[in-house]
Order: structure tokens, then C-alpha cells, then sequence
């Protein structure tokens, strides 16, 4: 490989300006990566916080209760008890300003990647101001975009379907749902006994409809199924919140500690594990008072699930307690099918008819990876969902504390793809001029942006690192990790998409960290503590301000052992 110094010369392109992207960028610059440029198609920076993407009433859903980064401390809450959307906007705006001025190209649209011709990576762009297309050249790219930056909109709900039905109102997903508030508002005061269906159950639709009911809009919200919440009459200190202790009740691929051991391989630890769980559904139905016969309660597992929201102690006019009062009406369980010919209504999976004057569509996110790739690079570099090879029946993880899992789909029709450690597409591996970072799913995206984000400028700049030795290597341990993630998490692998599924370490992401670094060979379990308490050490994102420093005291270190 060239010298440090040469490789800390060639172009790196990183495509997003999300908190992935940003924190990316801040760490190749401190490894002294000169020429380091962002692409984004937004106007600001921020990815799902983008100014124009933010609306009141967005709150930050993480369990943890933070996303921020080592570098720059996150103040505190502006306007209430949690971050929520301008806190987190301001936030990323502010470390852009204080770290990446006149690094990021703004509105310029991606329109494919491929693999230049000899090395680096040819990326053809639009700048969405002129309209004018270019070609631009990197050595190495890092992928950032995350997966919530493309709608996914079902054909028989989308505007097109809507014109054709004669459907005369508003219709908009959620992603695109800021930019229409103020008409939405203009129109609930001129028009007479104005209604908003809002689809989906997630919490993009939980916040737009409690925004809605907040300014006296009638609301209407149809889902299946509505995500899992924590709740608890006060609130959780920070060492239960934020500490390793839920990720320890949660499991991990790897079970390092005679306690993680103890509760998912024993026949007690087990009871205990799934007793806690039942316990904390139990107990947050009861902190909002959820009815035994209430819609809400059809929601995705606490412990099964990745589809879980934080709502502390509650609000007086949060969404659970609007659709206790009444005031948010609840369709469900059932599923928007059409729009009715009468050019106000909308048809449901149990043949009731919803008259709106506006729907909006908060029915997730489509991969942001589909259209920058054409579909010979997404093969080369193994980028694309493939079935379970063909010895992913090889592993099992026969925890005690998996008794009773959920029902799930065939593991036929749960597709993965390869990517080692979320990062890497193993076919890629040996190249070192490709990475991910983005399309990890945890509940601390600050803590985990950045530890990645230290792994690839590592892999970049060559560093001895705890590496498959080849690519099918690299394959077959991504496809054991795959292999967990459907054991782990049934049937959410057909819920997210592959730019936001590459990992998922939801509840055990201190443990999917420890990994990280122990591949860097820098200290592991960094929040201390001595056998009683460690589980309950406070994880915070100072303990890996001197990240940089420790990779580059091992790295001279082995420069010295090789010389």
C-alpha cells in the first residue's frame, strides 16, 4: 500500500451530509485526509434533520435520550424535556459551521457511482440549481445516505393514483410533509369540518398527527401494527438509560461477559431476561394508561423488535394520551387500500371508507442505494439483498432467552446483504476504497457514527486492523452475522431497508462498539467500572474524544515493530 502520506493526499468523496457524513468527514480531516469533500442534495446540512425536512412537534426518539458527537456537546433542549427537531438541526448546522466550511457541495444530486477506470470511483452528479451534469473523480468514497432520505410510497396510495381516482385533496408522504404544513393549516380554516388521514404507525405518523391535533385538525390514523414505547411514571436515570444495562438484557452475537452468559445460556437467567421484558410492556402500557381493548397495544415487540420509541414520562398532549381522549381517531387494525371514485375518501382493508382532505403517507423509506448504483457496480461490489447463503443454517444461537420467538417468514424471504461489520461490502474488502457508515441501526447514532467513522479512516489509511484475510472470508462472517439478525429480530429484515439495515445492533450497540475497537485494537468497555457496577456506567461520547490519539500512539507502535 502507498505511504501515509500519499494515501492522506488522494480525494475522498462522501456522499450524504447527514450526522454520518459530518462526523465522517470532521474524523478523515483530524487523520489528516487534505482533500475531503461532501455531496449532498440538500440546501443545509443534517440528513433527516435538514432545515426543510424539521417541523414543531419532532422529537428525537432514542431510547438513550442523545446523539452527538465527542467533539462538539450537544446543549440542552430548547423548548422541552427531549431533543427535538430544531435542536437537532442546529446541532449539525453548528458542527458544519465549526468543522466543515467550504468541504460540502450542496444540492447535487448523485446520479450514479461506478468504479473508475484503473482505480477510484467515477461519481456522475446534477447540480439541481442548473440543472448541468458533471463527472467527478475520487479515490475512495464513503456512503453516507442513510435510510431515510427515499420515500417509499405504495403505488395505490401515491398522487398519481390519487389524480386518477379523482381524489381532490392534498397528498404527500411524511419525509415531504414540513413544506406542506402551512397550507394544511390555511386549508383546515377555510374549509368546513377539514380531516387529515394520516397512514402508518410509526413515529413519523405519530408526530405529524399529534402536530396536527395540536392546531385542531381531525385526525384519522390507520396502521396494522404501531411501534413499541418505553414509558415510565418518572424518569429512567441516566444509568439504566444510558449505560450498558439494557443492551446486556438484550443479547448480543457474542456473549463476552459471565453475566451476558448467565442470563441468555442458563435456565434462570433466561426466566429473568423475558420476565424483565413482560415487565417493562407491562409497565409502560400502564404509565400512559393505555386500555387493555386500545389499538396501540397491536405494536411491534419491546424485545423482538427494532421498532421502538422512548416516551419517558409522557405528555399531557403527547400522541398515546390524544388517542386515549379521543381526540386522535384510530383506524386499526387494518391497512389503506385506494382512493373511492368520490374524490374524498379512502378505502380500508376492512371495508371502511375514511373521507379526507388530505393524506398523508408515513409509510417508511425505500434503500437510498437503488438508484446511484447502476446494477452491474451494485453486483461487483455486493452492495444488493441476496437470499441466505447456503450455510446460514450452520449457526445457531440457542439462548434460554429466546424461548417463543415470534412467527416469521421463511428465511428464504428474508434477504440480507453482505457487509462486513455494516461497513464493508466483503466482496470489496482487500480494496480499501470503499465504506459505509450510516446504515448501522442502534439507538445511540452519535456514539456509533463515529466510532465507524474512526474504523474507516483506519481501513483507509491501512492501519493494522483485526481483518478477514480475504473476500470470502469477509463473506461468510457477514453471513453469520445476517444469519443473528434473523434470529435475533424476525421479520424486521422485511421491515428495514438494506441502506439502513447493513447491521442491526438496536439494544446491544455498546456491544457492536466494543467490536469496532477491538478491531482497531484500542481499548474496549471504555465507560469503566469494577465488576458491581459496570453495567451500569454512564457510556458518553467524551470517553472517545482521544480516539484519533490512541490509533495513531498502536500505529507508530506497530510502524516500529515492522521496522
Amino acid at each position: 500500500m502507498a505511504s501515509l502520506d500519499a494515501v492522506r493526499r488522494e480525494s475522498v468523496g462522501i456522499i450524504g451530509a447527514g450526522a454520518a457524513g459530518l462526523v465522517t468527514a470532521h474524523t478523515l480531516l483530524q487523520d489528516g485526509f487534505g482533500n475531503v469533500q461532501l455531496l449532498t442534495r440538500d440546501k443545509s446540512v443534517g440528513g433527516v434533520w435538514e432545515r426543510q425536512r424539521i417541523h414543531p412537534g419532532m422529537t428525537l426518539n432514542s431510547v438513550y435520550g442523545e446523539s452527538s458527537f465527542s467533539s462538539l456537546p450537544m446543549p440542552p433542549p430548547q423548548n422541552q424535556k427531549r431533543l427535538g427537531g430544531e435542536d437537532m438541526c442546529s446541532y449539525m448546522e453548528k458542527f458544519a459551521d465549526t468543522f466543515l466550511a467550504g468541504k460540502i457541495q450542496f444540492e447535487t444530486e448523485v446520479l450514479n457511482i461506478r468504479h473508475a477506470t484503473g482505480s477510484g470511483w467515477e461519481i456522475q452528479v446534477q447540480d439541481l440549481r442548473t440543472k448541468v451534469k458533471q463527472l467527478l473523480f475520487y479515490d475512495r468514497i464513503v456512503l453516507c445516505t442513510g435510510g431515510f432520505s427515499e420515500p417509499s410510497i405504495p403505488e395505490s396510495l401515491s398522487p398519481d393514483a390519487a389524480v386518477k381516482a379523482s381524489f381532490h385533496g392534498l397528498v404527500c408522504h411524511s419525509a415531504e410533509f414540513a413544506r406542506h404544513l402551512d397550507q394544511i393549516l390555511e386549508d383546515h380554516k377555510a374549509i368546513p369540518d377539514y380531516s387529515v388521514l394520516v397512514v402508518g404507525g410509526g413515529k413519523s405518523a405519530q408526530d405529524v398527527s399529534t402536530l396536527l391535533t395540536r392546531f385542531g385538525v381531525k385526525v384519522t390514523v390507520v396502521f396494522e401494527k404501531t411501534d413499541a414505547f418505553l414509558a415510565y411514571p418518572i424518569e429512567l436515570p441516566a444509568i439504566l438509560r444510558k449505560s450498558r444495562f439494557l443492551s446486556i438484557m438484550a443479547s448480543h452475537i457474542e456473549l463476552r461477559t459471565r453475566l451476558e452468559r448467565f442470563l441468555h445460556t442458563t435456565w434462570l437467567g433466561g426466566k429473568i431476561t423475558r420476565a424483565f421484558w413482560d415487565f417493562l410492556y407491562w409497565s409502560s402500557y400502564k404509565a400512559l394508561n393505555i386500555p387493555q381493548n386500545s389499538p396501540l397495544r397491536n405494536s411491534h415487540s419491546l424485545f423482538w423488535g427494532i421498532r421502538t420509541n422512548d416516551e419517558g414520562t409522557g405528555k399531557k398532549d403527547g400522541f398515546h394520551t390524544l388517542c386515549n381522549e379521543g381526540k386522535i381517531k384510530l383506524a386499526a387494525p387494518a391497512r389503506a387500500v385506494k382512493y373511492m371514485g368520490d374524490g374524498e375518501s379512502v378505502l380500508l382493508s376492512n371495508g371502511t371508507e375514511i373521507k379526507a382532505n388530505a393524506v398523508i403517507l408515513a409509510t417508511g423509506y425505500t434503500s437510498s442505494w437503488t438508484n446511484i448504483f447502476a446494477q452491474e457496480t451494485a453486483k461487483e461490489l455486493g452492495i444488493g439483498r441476496h437470499p441466505p447463503l447456503a450455510d446460514a443454517e450452520e449457526h445457531v444461537w440457542n439462548y434460554t432467552s429466546f424461548s417463543n420467538p415470534p412467527t416469521s417468514h421463511p428465511r428464504s424471504e428474508e434477504w440480507v446483504s453482505s457487509i462486513y461489520r455494516g461497513i464493508v461490502p466483503a466482496r470489496n474488502i482487500n480494496r480499501r476504497d470503499f465504506a459505509i457508515n450510516g446504515a448501522f441501526f442502534t439507538v445511540n447514532n452519535g456514539y456509533a457514527f463515529e466510532v465507524m467513522a474512526h474504523w474507516v479512516s483506519s481501513y483507509f489509511l491501512g492501519d493494522e486492523m483485526r481483518l478477514p484475510s480475504s473476500p470470502e472470508e469477509a463473506t461468510k462472517l457477514a453471513g453469520r452475522n445476517a444469519a443473528w439478525m434473523r434470529r435475533r429480530f424476525p421479520e424486521m429484515l422485511l421491515w428495514v431497508n438494506e441502506s439502513y439495515s447493513s447491521d442491526l445492533a438496536f439494544w446491544s450497540w455498546p456491544q457492536a462498539m466494543d467490536e469496532l475497537l477491538e478491531d482497531m485494537g484500542v481499548p474496549i468497555m471504555r465507560s469503566g467500572g469494577n465488576w458491581l457496577t459496570w453495567p451500569f456506567k454512564v457510556i458518553m461520547p467524551a470517553e472517545i474524544k482521544n480516539l484519533r490519539e490512541e490509533r495513531r500512539a498502536k500505529r507508530e507502535m506497530d510502524l516500529e515493530v515492522v521496522s
